[in-house]
């Protein structure tokens, strides 16, 4: 097979006399990208972060940046000939994604750390580690594309395969990461990206993909919660919007807006959702499908990519949500997003990121939420 070109990774002049670093996971994603690297003749230099206990995870396949994962991101490089660093960033992930991803949950908010590992472990400390280094750039096997704008600054694009684009996940890049960061695997489907790694004789060419949250084993959230904030089962009643008493819960930590299942309140006339989590009373609160419309959200600490942009856009609520139009009211960090249309389950603590097309034209955090019918804002 035919190796994409150097053009990839955006980078000028003679490639000998440049030094690449590339993120490596020890999954296939972040192997190809190695691959290729050292297939221009640059210079490549892999790095793997040791996120969590190793001793815990060692035979855990697929979890990404532990265990199996750091052996095999190791036995790439040997295959490659490159230099292969792993640097112990356990206490940083730990403190800035894993306590956060808790606390967020005790709060009767929806996380995302996968993007607080972007925003901080990844992007931040990969970054300057590779700066320090002397690298050109730092190359990622994430599926998303960097696209030079017409005023001359990088922009964030959806990835050539919509099953792969991870845009969602990325929204807090900032510019300035924009201008160090390269994307090569945006412009390829999956299929060619195993069989660039079986090409390149690889041992993880067949490896399964990594599951979304990387310290959560077999989906189990509240174990995880439990096990950092050991309070975090304490229970509370479930509540109707209309006020009345269902039953009894067993700690938020179980429950997330839109939820349907495990309820445990059978003998209702119609299904019901939930439709909020109030921390302060511990309450979980139910409803009918109609109460889950949101006319509008409010959202702080919005960050933009690429430069200004004035016309009509799209937010993604959830990383598979269809993108919805919207416009946005205010200035500086802080916005107001209002749907053109109702949207059903906007949580807060999830994100919404906003698009023009493929174009990522940034986002911020959800914090509140407003409800179609202010009768149902219990």
């Amino acid at each position: 097979m035919q190796f994409p070109t150097a053009s990839g990774f955006q980078l000028e002049g003679d490639m000998k006399a440049r030094r690449i670093v590339v993120a490596m996971s020890g999954g296939v994603d972040s192997s190809v990208v190695a691959g290729l690297a050292a297939a221009t003749g640059a210079e490549t230099i892999g790095i793997t972060l040791q996120l969590y206990d190793h001793g815990a995870a060692v035979k855990r396949a697929g979890s990404c940046c532990a265990g199996q994962d750091i052996r095999d991101a190791r036995a790439v490089a040997d295959r490659l000939g490159i230099a292969h660093y792993v640097f112990d960033h356990e206490s940083r992930f730990r403190e800035s994604v894993v306590d956060r991803f808790a606390d967020e949950y005790m709060a009767g908010r929806t996380p995302i750390p996968c993007i607080q590992c972007n925003m901080g472990v990844k992007f931040t400390d990969l970054l300057q580690m590779a700066r320090d280094l002397g690298a050109d750039c730092l190359a990622t096997g994430h599926y998303v594309r960097r696209v030079m704008g017409s005023t001359g600054r990088a922009e964030l694009h959806r990835a050539h395969d919509p099953a792969r684009d991870q845009s969602y996940f990325l929204f807090a890049t900032t510019d300035e990461q924009m201008d160090f960061l390269r994307f090569p695997l945006g412009d390829l489907p999956k299929p060619q990206v195993r069989s660039l790694a079986q090409d390149m004789g690889l041992i993880v060419a067949a490896k399964p993909d990594s599951q979304d949250i990387c310290f959560v084993p077999d989906g189990d959230y509240a174990a995880v919660v439990r096990k950092v904030r050991p309070d975090a089962d304490t229970g509370g009643e479930i509540v109707h919007v209309d006020g009345r008493v269902l039953g009894e819960h067993k700690g938020l930590i179980h429950y997330t807006i839109g939820q349907r299942k495990g309820l445990e309140i059978g003998g209702q006339p119609v299904p019901l959702y939930v439709i909020k989590l109030d921390a302060a009373t511990r309450r979980v609160i139910v409803g009918p499908r109609a109460a889950l419309a949101t006319r509008a959200a409010e959202i702080v600490d919005m960050n933009w990519i690429g430069g200004s942009y004035d016309g009509p856009m799209q937010a993604k609520v959830r990383s598979l949500a269809r993108p919805a139009p919207v416009t946005i009211e205010g200035s500086g960090a802080n916005r107001r997003l209002v749907f053109l249309q109702p949207e059903y389950g906007v949580a807060p603590g999830q994100a919404a990121v906003l698009y023009a097309g493929d174009r990522v034209l940034g986002g911020g955090w959800i914090a509140s939420t407003e409800p179609v019918e202010a009768s149902l804002a219990a």
